[in-house]
């Protein structure tokens, strides 16, 4: 039902990888792109699905509970992990690890899949299934990346340091960096002796695996939220939190160009086409955006319509602001549903919790006895949700001033019966 209620806007899909396209359909940002050598395109939304992009039409991979937060590519199997402390394989969704605290990162090697947690470890999988280990690694752990053999992992921390690992025996090697602040992002490129990082404080630098020495790219712009290498390993796409992409030139050293990608919110995913002509990018508008790389400096500029959470609290009465803060980057209010990380909201005064058709609920609301009503609704935000529905897989949230959550459910009853569609 969710895959029918799609409504899916998409440039034709360019018969050369050369030409500006978009790809629309998920329901919220998307946090992390993977590339599959013929040209398959993998992405991880907010919305907690994983897109699986082939020529024009995509295709959901639902199963996590919470938003999904990074993706790679093996072959055939594609991998995620989210919010929901889940490792999963695709094409089933079958979850292959686990960790106690959210996946921000992968990295794939011949027989493993590494995840990056923000539970202070590094888990090891099979990657056909099968009992997992974990490297503690004192910190949250941002990102990975194997060495081409699978024999040394690298880590990017939270701490800001960046380690080297013996996989086979799990064994920290060295630290390579200490920065000072965390390391959000990292790429490895041993054919040139070079690994790239960027950090909470904007720092991006470049490290020779030999001599250690750094070569510094930081500009005043925080923090660094995505890395990409081309294919042909010439350039380096780095994205901030200020909505700016820079491409190193890493062959001369240089910055070949640094341009504001987006109008609002930061840039979270990027990717390099296959032929590396192409460069994708994600952000807070739940759209991505390829870029012919010859292009980029006309390049047309992402989130160019406002999403409803970013609207001018002035411009709204108290229940629609609180609804705008707290409801509508997951939930809807038309009757399609979108695509978004919770049900629509259209008709929920009256309904019987999780059953919405289509929508996968957590094990806990899904043949709940709870009716929405104005009573259930003001105690789910007075109590917060996870204190009045215990494993949920809503978001912890509470409104705690009485006027707020009459406004906010007043609102909601004239909007879902009315159709609005913020």
């Amino acid at each position: 039902m969710r895959a029918l209620a799609l409504v899916l806007t998409l440039l034709p899909w360019p018969s050369a990888a050369s030409e500006f396209y978009t790809l629309k359909g998920h329901g919220g940002p998307i946090m992390a792109i993977a590339v599959a050598p013929d040209g398959r395109i993998v992405t991880a939304s907010f919305d907690n699905s994983v897109g699986l992009w082939r020529d024009r039409n995509p295709r959901w991979l639902d199963g996590h509970e919470a938003a999904v937060n990074a993706v790679a590519v093996n072959g055939t199997a594609i991998y995620s992990g989210g919010d929901d402390f889940t490792l999963r394989r695709w094409p089933g969704g079958e979850v292959i690890g686990r960790h106690t605290g959210k996946i921000v990162g992968l990295a794939v090697s011949d027989s493993l899949v590494a995840s990056a947690s923000w539970d202070g470890t590094i888990g090891l999988w099979p990657a056909d299934g099968g009992p997992g280990r974990s490297l503690p690694a004192g910190s949250g752990v941002n990102a990975v990346a194997f060495t081409p053999d699978g024999d040394r992992l690298y880590s990017a921390g939270m701490d800001g340091v960046l380690r080297l690992w013996d996989v086979a025996t799990g064994q920290e090697l060295r630290q390579i960096v200490r920065h000072g602040f965390g390391l959000n992002e990292l790429v490895l490129n041993t054919q040139d002796g070079w690994l790239a990082y960027g950090a909470v404080d904007g720092g991006t630098r470049v490290v020779d695996l030999g001599t250690g020495e750094q070569r510094d790219f930081t500009l005043d712009r925080r923090p660094i939220l995505a890395l990409a290498l081309s294919p042909d390993r010439r350039h380096l796409a780095v994205g901030d939190g200020e909505g700016y992409i820079m491409i190193i030139d890493t062959q001369a050293w240089r910055i070949a160009h640094d341009f504001r990608a987006t109008l609002r919110g930061p840039v979270w995913a990027l990717a390099f086409s296959p032929d590396g002509a192409n460069l994708h990018a994600g952000g807070i508008d739940d759209t991505l955006y390829s870029w012919p790389m010859d292009g980029l400096d006309g390049a047309e500029k992402m989130a160019s319509a406002q999403p409803s959470f970013l609207r001018d609290p002035e411009e709204m009465d108290n229940g629609e602001r609180q609804f705008a803060r707290k409801c509508s980057i997951c939930h809807s209010l038309t009757p399609d549903g979108q695509r978004r990380a919770g049900p629509t909201l259209h008709g929920v005064f009256g309904r019987q919790a999780g059953t919405v058709p289509g929508y996968l609920y957590s094990e806990r609301l899904d043949g709940s006895d709870i009716v929405w009503s104005e009573r259930t609704i003001d105690a789910l935000f007075d109590l917060g949700p996870d204190h009045y529905i215990p494993g949920t897989k809503m978001p912890m949230q509470r409104i705690v001033r009485a006027q707020d959550r009459a406004d906010l459910i007043a609102y909601m009853r004239r909007a879902t019966s009315s159709g609005e569609t913020r």
